[in-house]
């Protein structure tokens, strides 16, 4: 379609907002799809309350019960399911007969927010710590080692395989260089199990959200050689490199990590703020209307957002008018630098919330945007 204006208008999207007067951004497909921005004199988010189940969610996830070794299920639907996962710290010279585990319902993204250890696979070795992502594709055999508490964000992709975003003007190495992608390491595995003298000889399937255990007779992690491109993988985020311009806000996309049939995983950094005195300088107010919003905050300070801390989660749901709150506003002009690590986990399907997660919802977080 083409493009029409009427009224007071500016020339570039987040950029040039006359004086008093408030963008928001209305597209479809994400950021991908048509797209308007609206000027008004007050945000949308003025509301002075709502009555209905169109509404935002924060929940403290963190402070959730610590269930050492399940994954609790926090959101879901036919394509994703996001889930807590706490683990002991383990020693291998205590119990070196370790479990393994297979996931035959999808893939799965760990996302370290706390801990660290190490992944025993099929392929080889993959060591994790704060800030790493690992990912175990559909039906690959692992065994987790915590050398200290940790916790996962586990994203669960049921339906596709994890891929590399579509890079296009960025070129091959944009946000992240394949390089910088981990793989597995089968001779380093190798003498860590002699050295521990670690063996597993059960392998535990998760098919249909039932388990089914498999029982050997010797360890079952014995591959002596591989090729191909289908192998588990890890990526740190700091080896990721914001995209940024110095002249204008960029939409979340351009964060976009790993993406998947029906959603995507986005990772968000510390970055330069945009440096033109006409730029808008804190996320735009927009509609995300065809998508349902997971954030997940790790670390950082949350300039967006007010009264959060590291382990929180909120959830804007599709349709739902939101921008930043007025003290990120109010205090965007005293920033040169973004400080945060956040992941966020965008849904075409609607998110459904386990029950679960209710106990530790903030409820006043709906009236968080009034001055």
């Amino acid at each position: 379609m083409y493009q029409y204006r009427q009224g007071i208008s500016h020339s570039q999207g987040h950029k040039g907002i006359p004086e008093g007067l408030y963008e928001e951004e209305q597209g479809r497909k994400g950021f991908f799809g048509p797209v308007s921005h609206l000027l008004k004199p007050e945000p949308s988010t003025r509301w002075t309350s709502i009555e209905g189940p169109l509404r935002p969610h924060l929940y403290d996830a963190i402070a959730l019960e610590k269930k050492y070794g399940h994954w609790q299920r926090l959101f879901f639907n036919s394509n994703v399911s996001v889930y807590n996962y706490w683990e002991q710290k383990a020693d291998p010279k205590e119990n070196s007969n370790l479990d393994a585990k297979r996931n035959a319902d999808g893939d799965t993204l760990f996302f370290c927010h706390i801990g660290k250890g190490f992944f025993i696979t099929e392929y080889g070795l993959l060591e994790f710590y704060k800030g790493q992502y690992v990912n175990i594709p559909k039906c690959v055999t692992y065994s987790l080692v915590t050398e200290e508490e940790t916790y996962f964000l586990v994203i669960e992709s049921k339906s596709s395989f994890y891929r590399e975003p579509d890079r296009g003007m960025l070129g091959r190495n944009g946000f992240y260089d394949p390089e910088a992608i981990v793989k597995p390491n089968l001779e380093k595995q190798y003498e860590l199990k002699k050295t521990l003298n670690i063996t597993s000889l059960k392998v535990s399937v998760k098919k249909s959200d039932q388990l089914t255990h498999f029982n050997y007779k010797t360890c079952y992690f014995d591959t002596v050689g591989w090729k191909g491109d289908f192998f588990p993988f890890s990526l740190h985020v700091s080896q990721l490199m914001p995209v940024v311009s110095s002249r204008v806000h960029l939409p979340p996309s351009v964060h976009t990590t790993f993406v998947a049939d029906g959603f995507v995983v986005c990772t968000f950094l510390p970055r330069r703020i945009e440096e033109d005195t006409d730029a808008l300088k804190v996320p735009f107010y927009h509609q995300n209307i065809d998508y349902d919003e997971i954030l997940f905050y790790h670390d950082g300070n949350f300039f967006s957002r007010d009264n959060l801390h590291s382990g929180m989660i909120t959830l804007h749901p599709a349709g739902f008018p939101h921008g930043p709150h007025p003290k990120a506003v109010k205090n965007i002009n005293s920033k040169s630098h973004t400080d945060e690590y956040a992941v966020m986990i965008d849904s075409w399907q609607t998110l459904q919330i386990d029950p679960q997660i209710e106990k530790v919802e903030v409820q006043e977080y709906w009236n968080s945007w009034n001055k």
